[in-house]
């Protein structure tokens, strides 16, 4: 079992104010659908990264830039369709999620490029 840790600051702000906001029932539609799927991941990501409804995959444009591997995880298909972006780490079974975006078009056309991550907490 892996401990899952937000990105700071971004993952972390976006998914303590996704939690404080389904707290107190403010969620909209697209956002409740994206919370389902995002807190069903995370607890896939947590018992296995390997998990097949993952399809979890080695980003190598991001591994290269960020220097070390970065994965990328599925979040649903089609319309509202996201991908979360981890790291193993800061320490030994921990995953750190550092992004979370709508699936890119087309990979091959530079999508990868646009995507900013959230940088891994100090333990």
């Amino acid at each position: 079992m892996f401990e899952i840790l937000m990105g700071v600051p971004e993952m972390k702000e976006f998914w303590d104010n996704l939690k404080a906001r389904k707290k107190k029932n403010e969620l909209r539609g697209d956002e409740k659908e994206l919370f389902k799927k995002f807190g069903k991941a995370i607890q896939f990501l947590a018992a296995d990264p390997r998990h097949r409804g993952l399809q979890t995959h080695e980003i190598e444009d991001l591994t290269r830039r960020y220097g070390q591997k970065v994965f990328q995880s599925y979040l649903g298909q089609g319309k509202h369709a996201y991908r979360m972006f981890w790291v193993y780490g800061p320490n030994r079974k921990q995953i750190t999620i550092i992004g979370l975006e709508p699936h890119p078009e087309d990979a091959k056309s530079g999508a990868y490029d646009r995507i900013k991550l959230s940088d891994v907490p100090n333990r």
